[in-house]
């Protein structure tokens, strides 16, 4: 690529980080292949229910009690010392600007009256205003990637922008030494391995809920752009930091209540009836999430395991129905009627703060390689992230991405020192695991998995603990293979053996970070956490990328 050409742009995730990255980079007229893991809305932006949050007092209609220095101060106090101030900065400066975009696009957020009344803005915990748009109740992600999503199959019609189904990132292609990515190794949906040859790829393959067996993330968030980046050599950062949402049903599913709910008057009661938080915390049930999914599990374990339950009993039925109408059908489909009765709800896992680093760009520290949304840690989010800035992050910085593409700095250089990741234990003569093996226990790896995650590297952590659970990982094999399970689970595998080195070498508690043995902040432990693989192995170097999108290569 030369000085003035438009850099070919591989975009891997269909989400809202992903899409907006995709038009935008269409519209300032590079050259945008978009690949996406599984049906094009399969993501995690149709789950998230609460809103997003966006500094509207400079618009028509904006919240007049809002400034940007209280959602900046919000977000700093949330990330518990951990954020990067000048990516707060930059996420919360383009957040105007954002909501613009996105009604541009077609996003219908709901207006107290009609077209052109004020926004419905909502209170969420650790916000001092109410400052959350929301779309059709509980439905904004739903409609803000329904409308990003037929802005992207508009510009397929017009041959702006390619876009391949069901294709699965399997390795990015790059080069010993200091070489760039070149591509990326995917999986089609034909079952054979290809290449897709870019200038840039852009990873926006969101997070990794799937390392937890409650989780309230899509199926297919397995975290494959992390592992894939560690892999090539690229840094990742705070990578203990794994957000719980306190409230999801207790129940197969685990399907989320979102925290707006609180933000109306709902309340979590214990077992005897108590509001047991107003003993934890100030804000009581608009604390932070990591403060309510604390005191959750607590109290869980100080009644023999039943659950608390969330009681929205005096906030009426008609009421429920029309300002949280998914919450609602869900629940009456349990059989659950929550305008009469409270519901169980447990901590699920969430939403990961650590990833991939990056600047507020989207640099990472190797060349030719960009992240954004969940699957990047550019420190916005600190060590715990403020409810809804996620759906804000994936549009603003999205945009940035798109705009720093062909105009490359060089990559980044992480702002502090680069701990290596522990070697994956040696298997000797073994052979790698076929696919779907079970454990010596005779439990599929990603159970195994799963599970001594949620018990060691769950909410509550301590170093024994952790301890125990790096040993439990050391003891699963890799499965072989180039199908879809396997190609998931390594990387699954890879990145639990990484989020559980970081939560081992965190001795504190901080955020989202919670250590039993070591429960109070330190502040000499006040600086994020860079890591990356004793050295990176490429699945091929840049001598197999190719420009062909399908060119068939031997399988690996």
């Amino acid at each position: 690529m030369n000085a003035t050409q438009s850099p070919r742009v591989l975009v891997v995730g269909s989400g809202v980080a992903g899409l907006t990255t995709a038009l935008e980079a269409c519209a300032r007229g590079h050259e945008v292949v978009l690949a996406a893991k599984d049906a094009l809305d399969a993501t995690n932006t149709v789950r998230a229910q609460g809103g997003m949050a966006a500094m509207t007092a400079g618009l028509p209609g904006g919240q007049p009690r809002d400034r940007a220095e209280l959602h900046v101060a919000d977000t700093l106090a949330a990330g518990a010392g951990l954020c990067e101030e000048p990516a707060v900065r930059a996420l919360v400066a383009g957040s105007a600007a954002a909501v613009a975009d996105l009604e541009r696009w077609g996003v219908a957020f709901d207006r107290t009256a009609g077209p052109g009344s004020p926004w419905v803005e909502g209170l969420e915990g650790a916000h001092s205003v109410p400052r959350i748009l929301h779309a059709g109740g509980d439905a904004t992600g739903r409609e803000i990637q329904r409308a990003l999503l037929a802005a992207a199959l508009g510009a397929e019609r017009a041959g702006r922008l390619e876009i391949l189904r069901h294709t699965l990132l399997v390795d990015l292609l790059r080069g010993p030494g200091d070489a760039p990515v070149t591509g990326a190794l995917v999986l089609g949906p034909d079952g054979l391995l290809r290449t897709v040859g870019a200038d840039a790829v852009v990873l926006a393959t969101g997070g990794a809920g799937q390392l937890y067996p409650h989780t309230t993330n899509a199926p297919g968030a397995t975290g494959d752009g992390i592992a894939a980046a560690l892999r090539a050599g690229a840094v990742v950062a705070d990578l203990e930091f794994v957000q719980f949402h306190p409230t999801a049903l207790a129940a197969p599913g685990c399907f989320l209540v979102t925290e707006a709910v609180r933000g109306e008057g709902a309340v979590l009661r214990d077992a005897g009836g108590r509001r047991f938080l107003r003993d934890a915390h100030p804000r009581a049930e608009l604390a932070p999430r990591d403060v309510v999914a604390r005191e959750i599990v607590r109290r869980c374990l100080a009644q023999d395991g039943r659950p608390v339950v969330l009681d929205a009993t005096g906030l009426g039925r008609q009421f429920l129905a029309e300002r949280f109408p998914t919450v609602d059908a869900a629940l009456r489909a349990h059989g659950l009627d929550w305008s009469r009765e409270p519901v169980p709800v447990t901590p699920a896992a969430h939403y990961l703060m650590g990833g991939i680093a990056t600047d507020p760009d989207g640099r990472t520290t190797v060349p030719g390689l960009w992240a954004v949304g969940e699957c990047a840690a550019t420190g916005v989010h600190g060590a715990n992230r403020l409810a809804s800035n996620s759906l804000l992050e994936g549009v603003v910085l999205g945009a940035r991405v798109a705009a720093a593409l062909g105009h490359d700095r060089g990559p980044l250089v992480p702002r502090g020192p680069v701990r290596p990741l522990p070697a994956a234990p040696s298997t000797g003569t073994a052979a790698p695991a076929a696919p779907g093996t079970p454990d010596d226990d005779g439990v599929p790896l990603r159970s195994a998995l799963q599970e001594a995650m949620w018990a060691g590297a769950g909410v509550l952590r301590d170093g024994p603990g952790l301890a125990a659970l790096a040993g439990r990982l050391g003891t699963l094999r890799a499965p072989a293979g180039t199908d879809r399970r396997s190609v998931e689970d390594r990387g699954l595998l890879e990145l639990a053996r990484a989020v559980t080195a970081a939560a081992a070498a965190r001795t504190e508690s901080r955020g989202a970070h919670a250590r039993e043995d070591h429960p109070h902040p330190d502040p000499a432990l006040a600086t994020r956490t860079f890591w990356c693989a004793e050295r990176h192995v490429p699945a091929l170097t840049s001598a197999h990328a190719s420009d062909d999108i399908y060119e068939r290569i031997p399988a690996c």
